[in-house]
Formats: C-alpha cells, sequence, structure tokens
C-alpha cells in the first residue's frame, strides 16, 4: 500500500545519506515514476526531501532533519504494535509486522494487550479486503451483488475505505445507484468485480460513529427472561439493561431497528424470553412460534 511505501522509503532515508531512485524502485517493487511521485508527496507533507541529478546524485533528507525518537514512549510504541499486529490478524499477512522493521524498531515493547480483528469467514475475508485495497489505491469502480434483507441487488460503488464496527468488515464506498454514501456489509457482497474503470474521488464526509444514526430505533420492546439468561443480557447490553422481578425473572427493556431484528433476537433465548410489549407485536410473535411449531408437528 502507499501509505506502507512511504513510511518505508522515509525510514531509508533517515538511515543513509543518500539513495538512488533505482535503489528505491527496487526495494519496494515499483517502478522509478512512481517513486518519483512518493518523493512529491513526502514534500508535499513538509519532509525536506532533495533530488540531485547526476553520476553521484541521488535521493537524500536536508541535513539537520531528524525525527526525535524520545517522543515515542514505550507506552507509544505499545499502541502502534498493537495496532499492527490487530491489521495482521485479519489480512492474513506479516507485512504490518514486516513496516515495525522498516522503522527500525529492533526491540518489541511488552504485551500489555492483543487485538484479533479475524473472523469465522476468514477465508473469504482477506481476499476481498486485499481487492477492495486495490480498488481504491488505483480509483477504479468496483461490481458486486448485495444480499440485504428481502432482497439483492448488483451495485457498482466507488470505494473508499474499510470499516471495522459494530463487530463486523464493511466497505464504505460511494453507491452510484443510490448517489450517496454506504456502508456495505463484506459478508453480504458477492461475485465482486473491478471495473477497471476509474473514478475521481469526491469528498468523502466524517464516518458517523453514533450507532443510532445506522440503526435507528424504530421499536421499544419489554421482553421477561429467566434468570438463567442474566449473563446474556449483561454481555450484550449491561446489567443497566434489565430490573429483577418478585419472582426472580428478569424485566429488560431496549430499543430495536425492526421487528425481524427484534423477533431474531427473541429466537436465539428460545423458550427463556417471552417478549410483553408492544402487545401487537406479542401476538404476531406468538403467530410466528405457532407456524414453526406447525412445521415440526409431523
Amino acid at each position: 500500500m502507499k501509505a506502507d511505501r512511504l513510511i518505508g522509503i522515509l525510514s531509508l532515508l533517515l538511515q543513509h545519506e543518500k539513495c538512488t531512485i533505482r535503489t528505491l524502485s527496487e526495494q519496494f517493487e515499483v517502478s522509478r515514476r512512481t517513486v518519483s511521485r512518493d518523493i512529491q508527496t513526502l514534500c508535499m507533507a513538509g519532509i525536506p526531501v532533495c533530488t540531485v541529478s547526476g553520476q553521484n546524485g541521488g535521493v537524500s533528507i536536508m541535513d539537520g532533519y531528524k525525527i526525535d525518537r524520545t517522543l515515542l514512549t514505550k507506552a507509544d510504541m505499545q499502541a502502534i504494535f498493537t495496532g499492527l499486529k490487530s491489521l495482521d490478524s485479519v489480512c492474513g499477512t506479516k507485512k504490518y509486522r514486516q513496516l515495525m522493521g522498516k522503522l527500525s524498531v529492533t526491540e518489541q515493547p511488552p504485551r500489555y494487550m492483543d487485538i484479533d480483528l479475524g473472523s469465522w469467514y476468514k477465508d473469504s475475508l482477506v481476499p476481498k479486503i486485499s481487492q477492495i485495497l486495490t480498488a481504491i489505491e488505483a480509483e477504479e469502480f468496483l461490481s458486486f451483488t448485495y444480499y440485504a434483507p428481502g432482497r439483492e441487488s448488483v451495485r457498482v460503488v466507488e470505494p473508499y475505505s474499510v470499516v471495522f464496527r459494530w463487530a463486523s468488515w464493511y466497505l464504505r464506498a460511494y453507491c452510484t445507484s443510490r448517489n450517496d454514501f454506504r456502508l456495505f456489509k463484506l459478508n453480504r457482497i458477492q461475485d465482486m468485480q473491478q471495473t477497471e474503470k476509474r473514478f475521481t474521488p469526491r469528498t468523502v464526509p466524517p464516518l458517523d460513529s453514533d450507532s443510532m444514526a445506522a440503526f435507528p430505533e424504530t421499536i421499544q420492546a419489554a421482553v421477561v427472561f429467566d434468570a438463567s439468561e442474566k449473563w446474556r443480557l449483561i454481555e450484550q447490553f449491561g446489567p443497566e439493561s434489565f430490573s429483577t422481578e418478585p419472582d426472580g425473572r428478569l424485566l429488560f427493556r431496549s430499543g430495536f431497528a425492526d421487528k425481524n431484528n427484534l423477533f431474531g433476537f427473541l429466537l436465539s433465548f428460545g423458550s427463556a424470553a417471552e417478549l410483553t410489549d408492544p402487545q401487537e407485536l406479542r401476538m404476531e410473535y406468538g403467530r410466528l412460534l405457532h407456524k414453526m411449531a406447525e412445521k415440526y408437528r409431523s
């Protein structure tokens, strides 16, 4: 990726008095033209990179410029290493750990925290992320079939980033059929193809970190649970999400995006959950359970 390459080039220039364009091109396995563009990017970022042509020429950083390593404490290095290692866990490669080597870090900080961003769907997830990142860097449209609740559709999008949130991986892209930015769950994407048609990048609005904005709660429900399910309620919603009834059962109240979301939640608890409110959904849920029971009577 370009960001990795830029950091690698900067690291080499800090370690060596001078490097040739050819050396950098071979080191990072890219064309000399790409290296020249990378050097321009570093200059635009405020790093004083000098290029001298001729037999004894090369690329170097202006005398007197250096990065003070004392600015990075052990805690800082631990945070950096943890983040890079977590990316390794989902990408299935060692390139993020190798980046630490490019930064000349010879001693790894002690491990106080490990983050594994892997998934049960890692075999299909890793190639998707790799293909998306390639399309982002090439500024090429992606097309794919997207499976949403109750429907499926073919989308053509401008890819901008890969996002991990709400315990799942998403593609953030501009959808040409919806004329707006969307989050597409990677597990629901199939038959993804690069179109080899380029797009002009547009300004990307900040990603709303509020889950309520993405999944507005349109239904307020009350559910009574058996006491045996306390651990699940605490794990998923916290101890403040329920109160204990005189008979020992747990009265739980929460909002849900829609009835399918609510019914799926209830079914995961089996007979240990009883929907008490709203009444119209209680009746509809009862009919659903009756219909399910009919399938097993024979």
